[in-house]
């Protein structure tokens, strides 16, 4: 066989009757040329995947040299080493690593990466879909799997992110609950007076998460010029201390584990972590609130009853700067905070919620007082603009007014 000119691209049939094909794609670290191999039983099949891996040479994503790792390899790369420094723990514990480790790995971890399909992803989202998975949590899946793999295109272990080769699922957000104004009102009327009742004012005038309200601290609020800057307190995601987690966690299994469940860590005699930390909020960005004037006064009488309380606890007080703490001045339980919630709401009347419908609820007032959705968006920290933009539809409020103005402009 006549050897072809440096860099050119070769085929031939061994003396097997099975085709080989080498395609030179660049240079390796150490300077030698980085040649491909491709291998077929006929001389087409060959000729076509020396024509792909050339195309991938010219459009630059041909992966790097060295031993390709499995999806499910890959995924635990990206979820332990990759996704920390743009997601927090708890995200990637409570929603991220669940969802890849229960609904993906076992269906497609062991494909190697550069070898997975589109149709690998098509029939997996039916697959899980079919499972009993809500189709937000798909569509999740979806972009958690697209997120992993991009990463993978950028350090050429792969050429192409097979994720935006297909159309995501489809998922229709659900209708936002949001309370109406005279039960926001009840709801306030329940918590007059009551420890710690201004938490639940801060709530629906600020639209604040749980953890924003539960971190609030002094040091950060200035009631002269009615403005506080936003912080989170978190507590750090408990681990397992000992040295064989899945023997520590049998013991505390319930019926919706699995095989290998490592989890229940907060059960561990040598657990580690459950720390209380401030955070910065979500998204990163430093972020101020301005006070609605009519909150100041529950704010200072907030003040001067956990003054009080200091005083009564004496030693045993802890000085964590909180606004809203516990009787010694130790953080909120969030199931402690929840439950709270659930006793005014019962105690109103009211139907069943949770404390980030208070959230909700800020946001659509803050929409029929005829507030620009941009401010809007900028008063609550929505990451985006689409997020804002799923208040628009939930009252009909903003709709019935636009009506009377036109009809007014038309007819009066």
């Amino acid at each position: 066989m006549a050897r072809n000119a440096n860099g050119r691209s070769s085929i031939y049939e061994d003396a097997d009757g099975v085709w080989h094909g080498w395609v030179t794609v660049g240079v390796k670290a150490n300077g030698d040329p980085d040649r491909r191999h491709r291998r077929g039983k006929t001389r087409t099949e060959v000729t076509d995947k020396v024509k792909e891996l050339e195309q991938q040479r010219a459009d630059g994503v041909v992966a790097v040299a060295g031993k390709i790792p499995t999806v499910a390899q890959w995924i635990r790369t990206w979820l332990s080493d990759i996704a920390p420094r743009t997601a927090s723990e708890s995200t990637i514990e409570s929603v991220y690593r669940p969802r890849l480790e229960n609904w993906v790995i076992p269906r497609i971890g062991r494909h190697r990466l550069d070898r997975l399909k589109p149709e690998h992803l098509d029939a997996l989202y039916i697959e899980i879909a079919d499972a009993g998975l809500a189709s937000k949590s798909v569509l999740m899946v979806h972009q958690q799997i697209s997120r992993c793999l991009k990463m993978a295109v950028r350090r050429k272990l792969i050429g192409v992110n097979v994720a935006t080769l297909i159309d995501a699922p489809k998922h229709r957000d659900v209708e936002i609950e949001a309370f109406a104004q005279e039960e926001a009102k009840a709801i306030l009327q329940q918590s007059a007076g009551a420890r710690n009742g201004a938490r639940w004012s801060v709530a629906f005038a600020l639209g604040y998460r749980q953890s924003e309200a539960l971190g609030m601290r002094w040091r950060y609020l200035d009631l002269e010029k009615r403005r506080i800057q936003v912080w989170q307190l978190k507590r750090k995601r408990f681990s397992h201390g000992c040295g064989d987690p899945r023997a520590c966690a049998k013991t505390r299994h319930t019926k919706d584990c699995k095989d290998g469940c490592v989890k229940h860590a907060r059960y561990c005699p040598e657990r580690q972590g459950g720390e209380w930390e401030f955070r910065p909020p979500k998204g990163g960005k430093t972020r101020w609130s301005a006070i609605p004037e009519q909150l100041i006064p529950q704010l200072r009488a907030q003040k001067a009853a956990q003054s009080a309380e200091r005083l009564a606890a004496g030693d045993q007080w802890e000085d964590w700067d909180l606004v809203f703490a516990g009787p010694t001045g130790r953080p909120i339980n969030p199931r402690r905070d929840w439950a709270e919630f659930k006793t005014m709401l019962q105690a109103a009347g009211l139907r069943d919620a949770r404390p980030h419908d208070a959230r909700h609820t800020a946001a659509t007032l803050l929409l029929e007082q005829g507030v620009d959705i941009r401010v809007v968006q900028e008063i609550l920290g929505h990451s985006t603009f689409a997020v804002t933009k799923r208040y628009t539809h939930v009252t009909s409020k903003l709709a019935e007014d636009a009506a009377a103005k036109i009809g007014k402009a038309l007819w009066e």
